[in-house]
């Protein structure tokens, strides 16, 4: 493992090779962690694609106006009914439908980077405010990201931030900025906190829109990690980007999202995509590019290196099927699983990896799958799973479980359980059973 470490490799980009081929598995791997999954004529149509070409197009997947417009309205519909939760349901169903997945999933986990949530955040426009900011500088400058964050109405209520004034200067912000936003601990003193505390005196919100009192700000002179000056909040986001651990914080939440659970990434192999991003701006997407080409991403050290997360087990499940269900129920098995959409459990967002696993997540994620796979208002590309599956002219009950694994899983369905699985799937009248079987594997859970 530890040669597949070394930052001079890891980072060159993937070729193809007799040892390495460009396949099935690997295509899948890159749909899934890119994004959430893919169907079987994804996976037919990008084999003939370069794994650079495939890469470029899930990152710049376009969205239609037409596709927008249905968004618009179904959020519209969801905010005028006052309940965050339908807000949930809506992302879900976003998630299910929409034809740019890298950028939904990079959505995701800005989401979790700068969690906020609705059980404080009481009204729905905020919520979705701050989604579609999420969703708009994905891919861009994560200085501006940063910024406009820092102003975002649903994250200063959540942080207590609402009003902040230079008599008593509000530090929740600033510990998180510092904290869990940009530096990580050990990179800034106490000292730093309340100093930076005081550039962000006379943020406030009026009317659900942030809003800067002039009167409130702390015109004093301030030091902050090194900088003396007369600072003001933007002047406090840029010096604290401006510091050398923040690309190197940002790149390694990075690489634990798209490449392993385990082990932490050391500070050598963060370098090279911390350098790039310095280097490029602060820009995003030129970071997920080089992880998503690499060696490492496609190596052993990847590939079914991490656990699913509620959402990627239920979303992948649905999208590699061409699934659809009820968006509000889902939005509420994925609560119970820990992953309520907006609705993180905490400002540092979700521990994910092992944390997801344990005796009660595993008996609630078969539920899950049992009950997508049985509810009449799930289909599978407009049909019942058992149409779907026979729409794909598989012979029999060996290429219905060669079907599933090449969809659903990131590692081999072991030997031991195929006969089981097998005669399951054999009978019309136990091929749910064995659909639902094989989605209860341990390997099941792993991306």
């Amino acid at each position: 493992m530890d040669e597949l470490m070394n930052p001079d490799w890891a980072w060159q980009p993937y070729q193809p090779d007799g040892m390495n081929p460009w396949d099935q598995r690997r295509v899948a791997h890159l749909f899934r962690r890119a994004g959430f999954g893919v169907t079987a004529a994804e996976l037919k149509e990008s084999l003939g694609k370069s794994p650079a070409d495939l890469v470029d197009a899930l990152l710049n997947a376009t969205q239609p106006e037409e596709f927008l417009a249905d968004m618009r309205t179904l959020a519209d519909s969801a905010i005028a009914t006052g309940n965050v939760q339908q807000l949930s349901a809506w992302w879900v169903y976003r998630m299910l439908s929409t034809p740019a997945q890298a950028l939904e999933k990079l959505t995701l986990f800005w989401h979790g980077h700068f969690a906020t949530s609705a059980e404080k955040v009481t009204e729905p426009i905020l919520m979705l405010q701050q989604n579609e900011l999420l969703r708009t500088h994905a891919f861009g400058d994560f200085s501006q990201l940063l910024l406009e964050i820092s102003r975002d109405p649903a994250m200063l209520v959540y942080l207590d931030s609402a009003t902040n004034r230079k008599a008593h200067p509000n530090e929740n912000f600033a510990r998180e900025i510092m904290e869990l936003f940009c530096l990580g601990e050990g990179n800034y003193s106490e000292a730093d906190i309340r100093e930076l505390a005081r550039c962000f005196t006379g943020w406030e919100i009026r009317r659900n829109e942030f809003r800067f009192n002039r009167f409130q700000h702390d015109t004093g002179t301030k030091s902050i990690l090194g900088q003396t000056g007369n600072f003001k909040g933007e002047d406090g986001v840029q010096i604290v980007l401006a510091q050398n651990s923040a690309a190197e914080f940002i790149c390694r939440k990075l690489v634990k999202f798209y490449v392993m659970d385990d082990p932490e990434p050391d500070s050598l192999l963060i370098a090279p995509l911390a350098a790039l991003m310095r280097h490029s701006g602060m820009q995003i997407r030129p970071v997920v590019q080089r992880i998503l080409s690499s060696n490492l991403f496609f190596s052993a050290a990847s590939v079914g290196r991490k656990i699913r997360s509620p959402v990627e087990l239920a979303i992948g499940f649905l999208r590699s099927l061409e699934g659809s269900a009820n968006s509000f129920e889902l939005a509420e098995h994925l609560q119970l699983l820990g992953q309520g959409l907006l609705y993180p459990p905490s400002v540092k967002g979700w521990d994910g990896g092992r944390t997801w696993i344990n005796s009660s997540t595993l008996l609630g994620r078969s539920n899950l799958v049992r009950r997508l796979i049985t509810d009449d208002k799930t289909r599978f590309g407009r049909v019942s799973l058992r149409d779907y599956l026979s729409r794909q002219n598989l012979s029999g009950p060996s290429e219905i479980l060669d079907f599933l694994q090449q969809s659903l899983f990131a590692v081999p369905i072991p030997m031991s359980a195929r006969d089981r699985l097998q005669a399951l799937l054999k009978q019309d009248s136990t091929l749910t059973e064995g659909i639902h079987a094989t989605c209860t594997l341990p390997e099941f859970q792993l991306l």
